[in-house]
């Protein structure tokens, strides 16, 4: 990683977790696998901001650890990449272990328990198929029927117009509304934390 720490896939600890590792990676790894409209890719970073809104939208007063772990919810992107579903599932139960062992370490980091709660993680499915509407029918050429057909509708209330930001500027997002969340549930950062300019 970028912080210097050596993260071992098949077994990472939670010590050789840095969030700016993790913002710097999202907000290079394009959703979609880049096939979208505008300048720029639209990053796992700035998705995962928006996912973390929409989840607050659906359900106001959600506790800031709840908000954390959507904003958390595909960091394990930052090392193994944005992949489709479909393609998640070909690979099978190992993808879905190694997935699962990286997600956990990362929740552990940053003091969430390893495993997000049912209702909670459906809430998070939830804000994360309503952004995927959003940028279906924006960003990458879907109507909006073939939109709901694959993601439902969008929350009653929550209107979005997708903007896809260059990379260093959805990293500063990402760091910045991590940094809010984290201060709410009380926790400090790393000493030694790897930070952007």
């Amino acid at each position: 990683m970028l912080s210097g720490r050596r993260l071992d896939l098949l077994d990472p600890s939670p010590f050789d977790i840095e969030i700016e590792d993790i913002a710097h990676g999202l907000a290079r790894v394009a959703r979609w696998n880049g096939q979208t409209t505008g300048e720029h890719a639209f990053s796992v970073a700035q998705h995962s901001c928006i996912v973390e809104e929409i989840a607050a939208h659906i359900r106001p007063g959600l506790e800031p650890k709840w908000r954390l772990a959507a904003l958390l919810h595909d960091a394990s992107e930052y090392v193994i990449g944005d992949m489709i579903s479909p393609f998640k599932a070909a690979l099978g139960v190992s993808y879905k272990s190694f997935e699962a062992r990286l997600e956990d370490a990362i929740h552990v980091r940053f003091g969430l328990p390893p495993r997000t709660p049912a209702p909670v993680k459906a809430l998070i499915k939830s804000a994360d198929k309503a952004c995927a509407y959003f940028e279906a029918t924006q960003l990458a050429g879907f109507s909006k029927k073939e939109s709901l057909g694959f993601f439902g509708a969008p929350p009653a209330g929550y209107d979005l117009v997708i903007d896809p930001l260059p990379a260093p500027i959805a990293q500063q997002r990402y760091l910045e509304r991590y940094r809010v969340l984290a201060e709410a549930v009380g926790i400090l950062p790393a000493a030694d934390a790897w930070h952007t300019e």
